[in-house]
């Protein structure tokens, strides 16, 4: 019995060891899985950012010089720096947007959202990227009149118009709840710039939109205007794709990142620096004048642009803000002429007669393009053609002062948000007598460049003006 008890025992705890073991590795040895890929992870490998733009002026549309757009210029930085491209899916209201964000190729919504708490069940958002407030927007005409609603009481009795799914409806919602009987229409056919149009041309009282969305309106539909705010201050910010950790960490970092180089603030300055300077009696006689009286010049503009590659809204622009295309201007200083050229200068370019439209036009294009030159190589990109604007105005010497002054109080030289600053301090005693150039009215070239910009900006999203663009 001994001899195969002997075996028996042996080959039992044989196999405890083995077991014994087998399972001591498989608790204690690392588990090798497969990872799966992340969304940003997948961003990179396949080359392409989709993401959803509302066809707005607010985020983004296709301008003369092809596609614009604040929420457009953000993105497509963050697709440069990812190195990938940046398709777009075009929503034209947000309802649509955020129905076209189901599609599970979409990685970002853009539209213009704020973050509210309704918002945020239903929706992963992403970083914020700008803070704005609603605004009730109302007819000019109760301006004048004494009657624009200045609280919630005075919306009572008024054709008030929202639209649907936005952050506007909530609000309203929120209000006729509380008791207040408003006469709302919630619409998903009509975007929030439709609706503000309606408000322009007295189709309706009333509607409500964000301050930006308001600020960057006021230029293309004069005839409105903001009664009062209804609601505290909102984060605008991006909707993301949902199991998206790592796009949304990466997206924070680089937004923080953009926004320490100055990079946000500049493009801030670019589409609502004008908003301070906006003047409704001077924007209502430029409409009518780009309808009077652009069109006899506006193929000059068009053909010197084209000849110097300078866009010919600029062109015009400048005239406009020079001399309100009055090929006749004259001023107390001398100069005369549609670009309003000094006998100086006309000379040196070879304009022989001032007040020949197609003379000074040419003229100056090609003075344009000296100052162009003229500005120091550090600065680049659109800076250059500011500087060149402010010193198309205050003379170059002034712009190499107020270089000079930003550097010695620790502003960046070489871009237009901080020398805006810096150019005003040029009238002041304290500054300029330190100043190779002395003194200088330094507030009149930060309107001045300001004035034809958003000239430029109107030219450019007329519709007519594009379409006639596109045919030449």
């Amino acid at each position: 019995m001994e001899k195969y008890k002997n075996p028996f025992l042996i080959f039992f705890f044989t196999i405890s060891l083995f077991s014994f073991g087998w399972l001591s590795h498989s608790a204690y040895s690392p588990v090798h899985r497969i990872e799966k890929p992340s969304i940003l992870d997948n961003i990179k490998k396949n080359k392409e950012l989709n993401v959803v733009l509302l066809n707005a002026p607010s985020t983004y549309y296709i301008g003369i010089h092809g596609p614009q757009g604040f929420e457009y210029d953000l993105l497509k930085a963050y697709a440069d720096y990812l190195d990938v491209d940046l398709n777009i899916i075009a929503a034209n209201t947000v309802q649509e947007a955020l129905e076209f964000g189901k599609n599970e190729y979409v990685h970002i919504i853009s539209a213009s959202l704020t973050k509210t708490a309704k918002r945020e069940e239903e929706f992963n958002f992403g970083p914020s990227y700008y803070e704005v407030q609603q605004q009730v927007i109302c007819n000019r005409n109760m301006t004048r009149n004494k009657t624009i609603p200045r609280d919630i009481e005075g919306l009572m009795g008024l054709n008030i118009k929202v639209g649907e799914d936005t952050s506007y409806s909530e609000t309203v919602r929120t209000i006729i709840k509380d008791g207040h009987d408003l006469n709302v229409t919630f619409t998903s056919a009509y975007s929030t710039e439709e609706l503000l149009e309606q408000v322009s041309l007295n189709e309706i009282d009333c509607t409500i939109a964000d301050s930006n969305i308001y600020a960057l309106n006021l230029r293309y539909y004069p005839e409105m205007d903001m009664a009062f705010t209804v609601s505290e201050r909102e984060q605008l910010a991006w909707v993301l794709i949902k199991d998206s950790r790592e796009l949304e960490a990466d997206m924070y970092s680089w937004l923080n990142d953009f926004n320490q180089r100055g990079k946000m603030a500049e493009l801030k300055d670019h589409y609502y620096s004008y908003v301070q300077f906006f003047d409704y009696y001077d924007n209502k006689m430029f409409y009518k004048r780009i309808k009077s009286r652009l069109p006899k010049y506006k193929d000059i503009f068009m053909k010197a642009g084209k000849k110097y590659d300078v866009p010919w809204t600029l062109l015009a622009a400048i005239a406009y803000q020079e001399s309100h295309w009055n090929p006749h201007a004259k001023s107390f200083t001398g100069v005369r002429g549609i670009m309003m050229l000094t006998r100086a200068t006309a000379k040196i370019l070879g304009v022989k007669n001032r007040l020949d439209p197609k003379q000074s036009i040419i003229g100056g294009t090609r003075h344009i393009k000296q100052m162009i030159k003229f500005v120091p190589e550090s600065v680049t990109g659109e800076n250059r053609l500011k500087f060149a604007l402010a010193a198309y105005n205050v003379g170059m010497g002034h712009i190499h002062d107020a270089r000079s002054l930003a550097k010695r109080l620790g502003y960046n030289q070489d871009i237009w948000t901080d020398l805006k600053l810096v150019l005003p301090l040029l009238s002041k005693k304290k500054y300029y007598k330190t100043l190779k150039y002395g003194y200088a009215r330094g507030e009149e070239p930060v309107k001045y460049v300001e004035s034809i910009y958003s000239f430029k900006d109107i030219l450019e999203n007329d519709s007519e003006n594009l379409t006639t663009s596109k045919k030449k």
